[in-house]
């Protein structure tokens, strides 16, 4: 699996006005309804009421929410960045400036959790962390994260 597999270009974006995690589900629900053409209110509840769970800040500035969505038939994702870091409850107590979300099928079993791990070891890179911190251009950011997981598999 690869990230190219999960994110498409359309599902990357900057995020300037983001004040809370609740905001920055709203703006991925509506990144998620641009991008894959899920409904956006669905999305956002479904984030919350995993994050309702346990916080999905996992350290050094990073979150992977993550929920299973109704209708959908593979694992898709969004990736943000936020220009100004957000509380986001993490095990580090450190604001997120990076959040990839993923969704996955109702009945996804080890998919989601091969996406779920495949993002997790891509983001827990400093280096690739401190490329997408220095860019703004969703296109860039894109490749990065995709370059990052073709070199690994090599």
């Amino acid at each position: 699996m690869q990230l190219s597999t999960i994110l498409n270009p359309e599902a990357v974006k900057v995020l300037s006005t983001v004040s809370s995690k609740k905001r920055l589900f709203q703006d991925i629900g509506d990144l998620a309804e641009a991008a894959h053409g899920l409904n956006g209110g669905p999305v956002v509840e479904a984030l919350l009421e995993r994050e309702s769970l346990g916080p999905t800040g996992v350290g050094h500035g990073v979150a992977l929410p993550h929920a299973r969505i109704n209708g959908i038939s593979s694992v898709i994702g969004a990736f943000v960045v936020l220009e100004k870091p957000i509380d986001f409850g993490a095990v580090d107590r450190q604001p997120v400036d990076i959040a990839f979300a993923l969704f996955a099928p109702e009945d996804a079993g080890v998919e989601h959790l091969k996406a779920l791990a495949l993002v997790s070891r891509t983001l827990r890179q400093g280096s690739i962390c401190a490329k997408l911190r220095a860019n703004r251009d969703p296109g860039t950011l894109y490749t990065i994260l995709t370059e990052s997981t073709t070199v690994q598999a090599a």
